[in-house]
């Protein structure tokens, strides 16, 4: 992960997951920006062995993880998983049991922010986030190479 050093107390992340196979090779990617696109973290993270989902919400995970330590207190969480996002907004349950866990997560770090909005976006506007998270995926198998 790359990062700025500094309090940036409203940001916007870009997070996605990618499993090749599903489950398969997984790996999950976010980019934190300011409101202006400045980039101020980015996140390429090989999963291993899991699902698309697990990778969604561990990108959101890691991308919200990022913002903390940036010192963000409003947020703007954007993917493209609708999966995802209409769960995190009360739309969907999570009715499958290995995400609840996931699910969770990202409720607890939300409560550390003064504020927190989900946003669904295409996946065209998320090429950052998915390259990040391919790269992930490349990262992780190219150390089983080794």
């Amino acid at each position: 992960m790359s990062s700025v050093s500094g309090i940036h107390p409203r940001v916007v992340i870009n997070c996605d997951g990618a499993a090749r196979g599903n489950p398969g090779p997984a790996g999950a990617g976010a980019v934190v920006t300011d409101p202006d696109g400045t980039v101020l973290a980015e996140i390429a993270e090989g999963l291993g062995e899991t699902t698309n989902n697990v990778a969604e919400y561990t990108a959101a995970i890691r991308g919200l993880e990022a913002a903390q330590r940036l010192g963000a207190q409003d947020v703007l969480l954007r993917s493209d998983s609708q999966l995802m996002i209409n769960q995190m907004t009360g739309r969907y349950r999570v009715r499958t049991a290995h995400l609840q866990p996931l699910h969770r997560q990202v409720r607890d770090l939300v409560r550390g922010f003064r504020r927190v909005e989900f946003e669904h976006v295409p996946r065209e506007r998320n090429t950052a986030a998915d390259a990040l998270a391919n790269q992930g995926v490349d990262d992780w198998l190219a150390g089983l190479d080794r």
